[in-house]
């Protein structure tokens, strides 16, 4: 499978000169088949669900889009995202059952409708379909996909394992292990939801919002430090961490320094470039 990172910051977009390289654009992985096709399956719909459009060689998206969870930063993309918003489209749309008897369409509704956004989710241009995801296995466009839910403050939140051809992507976007117990490095607990998701691994994808010194004061967010994603990958067996939904404000050298602080052979570890793709 090939993995484009089409957007890697988490909040709120960060324009201007200071995150040119590594990206302002919020929360979006495609993934594709081998073999050089398009992608099918988009995970989140945050800002970066643009960038899509260019990996789809003038076609209209035929696929599925996935949500870990209902966040600003990873579902206001969706209107804008051209490449299934247009007739020749086919596009199924997938969010957490949030338990409320609302469908998803309802939902997403309360969002995306007047007078917040000029049009519903059911006037997009094309054929949708917007359904409910629940905890378990499942085949998703060709691909073996198992959810888990995930600490995580605001909502439901999935985390998502994704295989197909001998290959396994580990997906944690937002994902707050402190909600289950500080765990013995004070990073969060290493949890059985977040080690099943990740356990052998080829990458995993990872909430690294934090640093060890902004634990404390950004805790009513709900997100990871970064030495947290790196150990998860490590106790799981996992082959490369890719530190991911970066900090609004975390500049390129800032994001330069993080690399450098823990850069590692055992996992690789990466910092998620918007733009970038991994073939697996």
């Amino acid at each position: 499978m090939r993995i484009h990172f089409c957007g890697v910051r988490g909040s709120t977009p960060a324009p201007g000169v200071d995150f040119v390289r590594y990206g302002g654009q919020t929360s979006c992985v495609a993934v594709a088949h081998e073999g050089g096709e398009r992608p099918t399956l988009v995970l989140d719909a945050g800002s970066g669900i643009q960038r899509v459009t260019g990996l789809l060689e003038g076609e209209g998206f035929r696929g599925t889009i996935m949500l870990s969870h209902l966040h600003w930063d990873h579902l206001l993309g969706l209107p804008f995202f051209s490449g299934a918003d247009r007739e020749d489209g086919r596009t199924r749309m997938l969010i957490p059952d949030q338990g409320n008897g609302r469908v998803a369409s309802e939902t997403i509704g309360q969002v995306m409708s007047p007078p917040f956004f000029p049009i519903e989710p059911t006037q997009l241009r094309g054929n949708w379909t917007f359904g409910t995801i629940e905890a378990g296995e499942r085949e998703i466009e060709g691909f073996a996909v198992l959810a888990r839910e995930i600490p995580h403050k605001g909502g439901r939140t999935f985390g998502y394992r994704i295989a197909a051809g001998g290959s396994t992507l580990a997906y944690l976007p937002d994902h707050c292990p402190t909600m289950v117990g500080a765990g013995e490095d004070g990073f969060g607990a290493y949890h059985p939801a977040a080690m099943e998701l990740v356990e052998g691994a080829d990458v995993l994808v990872h909430d690294a919002q934090l640093l060890p010194a902004e634990q404390e004061a950004e805790a009513a967010y709900g997100h990871s430090v970064a030495d947290y994603a790196v150990e998860l990958g490590r106790r799981g067996g996992v082959g490369e961490v890719v530190l991911f939904h970066h900090r609004p404000n975390r500049t390129d050298a800032e994001l330069d320094a993080l690399g450098e602080r823990l850069a590692s052979e055992d996992p690789l570890v990466r910092v998620a470039v918007e733009g970038s793709a991994i073939d697996l």
